[in-house]
C-alpha cells in the first residue's frame, strides 16, 4: 500500500501544478511512479525530474549502456517499478534479452562488448561496495571515456534516488 496519498490534480498548489505541467509536457508525458511521490515536495521533484531528463534524453552514454546502468541499479535496489519500466526500453536500445534476463536473475551476464562489461562492473562495484577499484575504473575510462564515467557515476546516484523513492513510498 502506498505511503503517500494520490494528489488530486484539482487541488495542487501553484508550485505542484507548475512541476506537474513540466513533467506532463515533457518526454515522460505523465506524473507516475517516483514522480507521483516526489510531487508532494515539488521543489525536490522539479530538480530530480530535470536531472533524469538530462540523463535519459541528453546524456553522452549510448542508450544500451545507459539502460544497462539503470537495470543494474534497479536490480540492486529491488526497485520493481523501475525494472519494469526500463527492461523494455533496454531491449529497444539494443541490450540483449540474455543480458537483461541474467541481471534480472542476479546471474553474471554474457556481454557482447567490453563497454557493456565495463559499465556493469563499474555500477555493481559502486552499488555493492560503495567504491570503484582502479582496474574497474580504468576499464570504464577505456570503454566510455572520462565524460562517460562521470555520467555513469551520476546515473548510479540518480537511479539510487529513484529506487529509494520507489521503495520508501511503496510506489507501484
Amino acid at each position: 500500500m502506498p505511503r503517500l496519498p494520490d494528489l488530486d490534480p484539482a487541488a495542487l498548489t501553484l508550485e505542484q501544478q507548475r512541476v506537474h505541467d513540466n513533467i506532463t509536457s515533457g518526454p515522460r508525458g505523465g506524473v507516475r511512479g517516483p514522480f507521483a511521490a516526489l510531487l508532494h515536495h515539488p521543489g525536490a521533484c522539479d530538480h530530480v525530474q530535470a536531472m533524469g531528463i538530462h540523463l535519459r534524453f541528453d546524456g553522452v552514454l549510448p542508450g544500451h549502456l545507459r539502460e544497462l546502468a539503470i537495470l543494474t541499479a534497479a536490480r540492486f535496489w529491488g526497485a520493481e517499478y523501475e525494472w519494469n519500466a526500463h527492461a523494455p526500453i533496454a531491449e529497444k536500445e539494443g541490450l540483449s534479452q540474455g543480458v537483461i534476463n541474467a541481471i534480472a536473475e542476479n546471474r553474471p551476464p554474457d556481454f557482447s562488448s567490453d563497454a557493456e562489461s565495463a559499465v556493469h562492473a563499474f555500477c555493481r562495484e559502486l552499488h555493492e561496495i560503495h567504491h570503484v577499484g582502479d582496474e574497474t575504473y580504468e576499464a570504464a575510462i577505456a570503454a566510455i571515456g572520462q565524460d562517460g564515467v562521470i555520467e555513469l557515476t551520476v546515473l548510479c546516484g540518480y537511479y539510487t534516488i529513484i529506487s529509494m523513492t520507489l521503495r520508501v513510498f511503496d510506489c507501484k
